[in-house]
């Protein structure tokens, strides 16, 4: 790998990470530590913001951004798989913008590389969804925009209740949603299949997030580790 493709994944990898240690970057990047040491070294002196030390871990302060990126090929693959699984299974507005995003892809990655948009050899089937009475949009919505909801629910019995939530975030199980969010009638973290929420309001008030109340948080519970976790920051 030449060395400035090794430093642009270096910044890739402290972006989408909290805390980064040499030996994990190393272990990544396939180099030795003291290779780490100096590609750190090297980027702070070029005033990108790195912070930390040898023996307890680097992280990239928030608010730096890279210039315009490009694609390699197998990125290019993750994320066309990725978007014919998001138009396969999730609501029509999100399957819109999945193909508004592969537009946007192919419009700026270099001519040798646009043929694979269209032409990766990788299939996703259809799942037979079960069907969701609530606004798909609307709930992520509530989830991005940290709105409080309420739902009436029918549980596995066809009992109904109402539930007063901080809707976290969503979960895919093949053929299911999931939302995952802290239920202030049990005060504690509860799982509520999408397709089993009869009626939902989006209220006015927003919660903030809390220590030991966050997706992270449930995550962690249920045993949850790894690019996962990376993924949702802190």
């Amino acid at each position: 790998m030449r060395r400035a493709d090794r430093l642009f994944r270096l910044v890739q990898i402290l972006r989408r990470r909290k805390l980064s240690r040499a030996r994990e970057l190393a272990e990544e990047l396939e180099v030795s530590e003291r290779t780490i040491y100096r590609d750190i070294r090297d980027l702070a002196a070029s005033g990108v913001p790195v912070e930390g030390e040898a023996g307890v871990g680097y992280i990239l302060r928030d608010g730096y951004d890279l210039p315009p990126l490009m694609f390699d090929a197998d990125e290019i693959e993750a994320l066309v798989v990725g978007a014919r699984m998001v138009q396969s299974w999730t609501d029509p507005q999100m399957a819109r913008a999945a193909s508004d995003a592969l537009s946007k892809i192919e419009a700026v990655v270099p001519e040798r590389l646009r043929g694979l948009i269209g032409g990766i050899p990788i299939a996703v089937a259809d799942i037979p969804q079960e069907p969701i009475s609530v606004s798909m949009p609307v709930l992520r919505r509530a989830i991005r925009e940290r709105s409080m909801i309420n739902i009436d629910y029918g549980d596995v019995k066809g009992d109904l209740t109402q539930r007063r939530v901080w809707p976290l975030g969503m979960l895919f199980f093949g053929s299911v949603w999931l939302l995952a969010g802290w239920c202030e009638l049990r005060n504690a973290f509860r799982v509520f299949r999408a397709d089993r929420i009869l009626k939902m309001d989006v209220l006015t008030e927003r919660y903030r997030p809390t220590p030991g109340r966050t997706l992270r948080d449930y995550l962690i519970s249920e045993g949850v580790e790894g690019e996962v976790l990376n993924g949702l920051g802190r």
